[in-house]
């Protein structure tokens, strides 16, 4: 069956069950996905069973919730259209790299494989996303990425922005104010005593993050 004739809202399931498990070993759980979705815990309990009904999920009570084959297979699917549109609004569009998630989440629902296809060549088949997210191939297949989150780099350490978690657009739009995107250079500073915030320096710019905003930056080159 092609991605196609799953219902939205299906889609979406599937994504976020497969989102929950990219960047963190925490089991999914219905409360995470209500929490993740803003849905009743009730309604994303129904969900799941009609999901496990028609093969895509493994849900059994008291369980961790887990992809079949065949829905792993559509969720990276819906992945891979969500990065490679975001991909297209930025490098041909225009968009700000903050811009593009909300825009992605509603286009990737209602464009073709064929369009998929046509980005993919256009772009000349990248491989991130302007947040710095791995795009899988078409076959599915991800590119290694090697970063931890900012939270776990000590002082001094000398990192590189691999990827900013785009779920949030105002913090988003935080980092691109400040000039903190993919690419950009941090030193991990001493902070203040008795802060339970970060102190790093980007760009020469000195600056605090609370632990909310260095767990969105995933970073390379940590001594950790």
């Amino acid at each position: 069956m092609p991605l196609s004739d799953l219902s939205e809202s299906t889609q979406n399931y599937l994504k976020t069950i497969w989102g929950l498990t990219e960047w963190s070993d925490e089991s999914v759980t219905t409360s995470r996905i209500a929490e993740k979705t803003g849905l009743r815990l009730s309604s994303v309990s129904d969900a799941l069973k009609r999901l496990s009904k028609a093969g895509l999920v493994i849900h059994q009570p008291y369980s961790a919730i887990e992809l079949t084959a065949e829905g792993r297979t559509y969720a990276v699917e819906m992945v891979r259209r969500h990065r490679l549109i975001e991909t297209f609004l930025v490098e041909t569009l225009g968009y700000g790299w903050d811009q593009v998630h909300d825009e992605a989440e509603v286009l990737e629902h209602s464009v073709s494989d064929k369009f998929i296809a046509h980005i993919d060549e256009l772009l000349d088949n990248p491989t991130k996303d302007p947040h710095g997210d791995p795009i899988p191939t078409a076959s599915g297949v991800f590119s290694d990425t090697d970063a931890h989150t900012l939270l776990h780099c000590p002082v001094g350490s000398k990192v590189k922005v691999e990827r900013i978690d785009d779920d949030d657009a105002d913090l988003l739009r935080f980092f691109a104010d400040r000039k903190v995107a993919p690419g950009a250079v941090l030193t991990v500073k001493e902070p203040e005593p008795f802060s339970d915030s970060l102190s790093i320096e980007a760009d020469g710019q000195l600056m605090t993050l609370g632990r909310y905003a260095a767990a969105a930056l995933f970073v390379s080159g940590c001594e950790e």
